[in-house]
């Protein structure tokens, strides 16, 4: 009972944390640090280039999945986070209290703060440089480096095509303006539902790769045309750890609420 309740109290106060990200109105953060800037730059813009940053997306998702995963996999330890996670899950099970839930998230915030420093270091090297589109793959290699961190640090793996189609509905989620939000979020609950349940799952992940990548390139016009400048790139460069942030914050909800969902779905039912 004593564990029922901990569970219950853990996922209320998750639950709430996940609604007020849903609920967030637009605070246009590209807009919102850089508008000076950005007004200046904004009548500038090639018509083609949302196009070109649509492809740019694409490609660099396809690279990173296809190519990709074995690179990003040499930039974490993935055998430790594995363990770590066993060692927490294992004083959970045993134990159960709020003390061994707050440490299972240590990992996971660990490594959002470490990708929000790459990130940083690598959008304001490019953005001095002036390199805006090239960076795409890089900025993608972080995102999803970030997002498989944290998957791990809850116990989920991320090869299947469901799980990566996760990823990508995790970043949309995050990514989109306030009337898409909570669309993309019934999406996440659905396949995360489904996912763990072994529910046979039909994925076009060519869909769902093209999808993100028409609503993050249509979200980072502005900072990645900025981004191509030099000098003035630098400020392009700064949106990157906003949105790792931002991603990382949503990602950390949801795989927690899974785990926590998954707990009390296998808690032994109490006999009358």
């Amino acid at each position: 009972m004593k564990k029922d309740l901990i569970l219950s109290k853990q996922l209320a106060i998750l639950e709430k944390q996940e609604q007020k990200f849903l609920n967030q109105t637009d605070s246009e953060f590209i807009k919102s640090n850089f508008t000076p800037v950005v007004n200046k730059i904004q009548a500038k813009i090639p018509d083609k280039l949302q196009s070109t940053l649509d492809a740019a997306f694409y490609v660099g998702f396809h690279l990173v999945f296809e190519k990709g995963s074995s690179l990003i996999e040499k930039t974490y330890n993935k055998e430790k986070i594995d363990v770590a996670y066993d060692l927490h899950n294992y004083a959970i099970e045993k134990y159960m209290n709020k003390k061994h839930l707050k440490t299972l998230d240590k990992p996971s915030q660990h490594s959002k703060i470490i990708n929000e420093s790459i990130a940083a270091i690598e959008g304001g090297v490019l953005g001095l440089l002036g390199i805006g589109l090239p960076d795409i793959p890089l900025f993608l290699g972080v995102i999803v480096k970030t997002i498989n961190e944290i998957a791990l640090s809850y116990g989920f793996q991320y090869a299947s095509d469901e799980e990566k189609a996760y990823l990508l509905y995790l970043i949309c989620t995050a990514m989109s303006k306030e009337d898409q939000r909570k669309g993309y979020d019934q999406k996440i609950e659905r396949l995360g539902q489904n996912i763990d349940a072994h529910t046979q799952i039909n994925i076009d992940l060519e869909a769902v790769m093209k999808e993100t990548s028409d609503l993050l390139s249509n979200t980072l016009l502005t900072a990645k045309f900025i981004q191509g400048l030099p000098l003035v790139g630098v400020i392009g460069g700064v949106v990157n750890p906003i949105m790792i942030n931002k991603i990382g914050k949503y990602a950390r909800i949801k795989y927690k609420k899974r785990y926590l969902l998954s707990k009390i779905n296998t808690a032994p039912v109490a006999q009358s």
